[in-house]
C-alpha cells in the first residue's frame, strides 16, 4: 500500500505534467478574434486540474489503505525498498530540472517531484520496518501517513490554483497598494472600478479609471504608468479609462462591476 501510494502520487505527477505541458503550449498562441485573449488562461485551467486529479488520487489510496488497514495483507519489506530507492533517485533529479521558477504549474511540478523523494525515503524506511518485524500494518499505516503528508503539502497549490481559477488578485500583488499608486499620480483626485486579475500562471492584467479633472494627461503619460504598473507590481496587462468628472461613471459606486 505504501508503494501504491507513492506510485498513485506518481502517475498523477505524470499526467500533471502533461497537462501543464500542454497548457504552456497553449498559451504561447497569439490572441484571435475568438480568443482576444489567446490562450493564456489553458494555465490556470491545467493547475486547477491537477490539483483537482492529485486530491482524487489521494481519497482513492486514503479508502484503500483504511481497508488494508482492517484487514492486513502481507506486505514485501524488501521489494519496498527497492523500488523506493529508484523512486528517490528518479524524482530528486527530477526536482532540480524544475528548482527555482515562478510559474505556478512550474513550481507545482518541483514541489510534487521533492514531496515524491521525500515519500520514497519514507517507503525505505517503512519497507526496512517491515522486514525486520513482518508486522504487515505497517504498510498501510505508512500510506495513511504519506497521503497525509502529500495532501498538506498540495493544499497551498490547490487554494492559490481555485483563487486563480476565481480571478482573485494574484498572490504577491497589494490591491491597496495599487489602489494608493495610481490615486497619487499627477493630476489624479480619484480612482475607481479597478480591477486586477490573472491571465495565464505568470501574467497579470489591470483596468480602472482615472479621474483626471485638468482632462487627459496624454499617451506620454498612460505609457510610463504601465510601464511602472509593470517594473513595481508586476502587471504586464494595465488598461486605464482617463474621465474628467467622478459622477459620470455608471460603475462608479462600489460594488458595481
Amino acid at each position: 500500500m505504501a508503494l501504491l501510494a507513492d506510485a498513485g502520487h506518481n502517475f498523477s505527477d505524470v499526467l500533471a505534467l502533461g497537462l501543464s505541458w500542454g497548457a504552456s503550449r497553449l498559451s504561447q498562441r497569439p490572441p484571435s478574434a475568438r480568443f482576444t485573449y489567446g490562450l493564456k488562461g489553458s494555465s490556470i485551467l491545467a493547475a486547477l486540474a491537477n490539483a483537482a486529479l492529485l486530491w482524487v488520487a489521494l481519497g482513492a489510496i486514503l479508502v484503500e489503505s483504511i481497508r488494508h488497514l482492517i484487514e492486513p495483507a502481507p506486505a514485501g519489506g524488501a521489494a519496498m525498498m527497492i523500488v523506493a530507492a529508484v523512486g528517490i533517485a528518479v524524482n530528486g533529479f527530477s526536482a532540480l530540472l524544475f528548482a527555482g521558477k515562478s510559474d505556478l504549474n512550474v513550481r507545482a511540478a518541483f514541489q510534487h517531484m521533492l514531496a515524491d523523494a521525500l515519500v520514497s525515503a519514507g517507503v525505505v524506511v517503512a519497507g526496512g520496518l517491515v522486514l525486520l518485524s513482518g508486522f504487515a500494518w505497517i504498510d498501510p499505516v505508512a500510506s495513511l501517513v504519506i497521503t497525509v503528508v502529500i495532501g498538506m503539502g498540495s493544499w497551498s497549490l490547490l487554494r492559490e490554483s481555485v483563487l486563480l481559477g476565481l480571478d482573485a488578485v494574484p498572490a504577491g500583488i497589494d490591491e491597496a497598494a495599487v489602489q494608493t499608486y495610481l490615486a497619487g499620480q499627477p493630476g489624479v483626485c480619484a480612482v475607481h472600478d479597478l480591477h486586477i486579475w490573472p491571465m495565464s500562471t505568470t501574467e497579470t492584467a489591470l483596468t480602472a479609471h482615472l479621474v483626471i479633472p485638468a482632462g487627459h494627461p496624454g499617451d506620454a503619460f498612460l505609457h510610463d504608468l504601465a510601464d511602472a504598473l509593470t517594473a513595481k507590481f508586476g502587471i504586464g496587462h494595465a488598461t486605464v479609462q482617463v474621465e474628467t468628472v467622478d459622477e459620470a461613471c455608471a460603475l462608479h459606486p462600489e460594488g458595481v462591476v
